[in-house]
């Protein structure tokens, strides 16, 4: 997939995720309308745009969390239509305890079993685990309390449990907020050879411009519909970013 390819690319026949007339509504409020996206394997799309714009609602839509309008086409490399794509999603805020004394071995037990963890035995599902672990940098944390992993750490494991089945599509939401600038640029390191090496088509929502002229292959501006896409530098040019990030552009 070259650098900077667009949502008007023909999808026939590549790896692709079609996103098509997709619209949510919460009574009379409009949160998005009529937003229409082509993602290809091996590219990372961020999406970017103010507060409120209804970018964590696009990624719960695509999920299938909130009810919406429009559809969701998937195409495998061969160019047979095969659905749904297998989605991975690692979320802005956790949705477990992180004080609770459960290691990172016992979050993937829990995840990957639908027994209690208690009753499964952990041999087997331990050489899977460090095999997700090992895609994200993170074989070593395995046995590490979830309360003694900092920001970086966490976000990494996060995204481990989204690597498990191998998603074709990857949704990442503001995935390193609070995380140091090392941590930042290693995660970013690692989904790049993720995409690269998994094939994998990612959408992430970034609020850290300079990362996303540096990463993304494809941008994607919304705030409420989709005012612009392309590469980043033809969004970063483009009239609708200077009027909503002006003063940081």
């Amino acid at each position: 997939m070259h650098h900077g390819a667009s949502a008007s690319d023909d999808c026939a026949k590549v790896c692709c995720t079609r996103i098509e007339h997709f619209g949510v509504r919460a009574g009379n409020l409009i949160i998005f309308d009529d937003v229409n996206l082509h993602v290809h394997c091996g590219q990372l799309t961020a999406l970017i745009g103010p507060n409120g714009a209804g970018k964590s609602t696009l990624l719960k839509a695509i999920l299938g969390e909130v009810e919406h309008s429009g559809a969701l086409h998937y195409v495998d490399a061969k160019g047979k239509h095969t659905g749904h794509p297998i989605i991975g999603y690692v979320p802005q805020y956790l949705s477990f305890d992180v004080s609770a004394p459960a290691s990172v071995m016992d979050i993937f037990m829990a995840c990957l079993s639908q027994r209690p963890v208690w009753l499964f035995s952990s041999h087997h599902l331990r050489r899977r685990v460090l095999e997700s672990l090992s895609r994200v940098q993170a074989e070593h944390l395995i046995d590490r309390r979830l309360g003694a992993l900092s920001g970086g750490e966490l976000q990494r494991v996060l995204l481990a449990l989204a690597l498990d089945p191998l998603p074709d599509l990857l949704l990442l939401d503001e995935p390193v907020s609070g995380v140091d600038q090392n941590g930042l640029e290693l995660f970013y390191q690692i989904v790049l050879e993720l995409r690269a090496q998994e094939d994998m088509a990612i959408i992430l929502i970034s609020h850290d411009l300079d990362l996303v002229s540096k990463y993304a292959d494809q941008v994607v501006l919304l705030n409420k519909k989709v005012l612009a896409v392309g590469s980043p530098d033809d969004v970063f040019a483009d009239a609708s970013m200077k009027k909503i990030f002006g003063s940081i552009l």
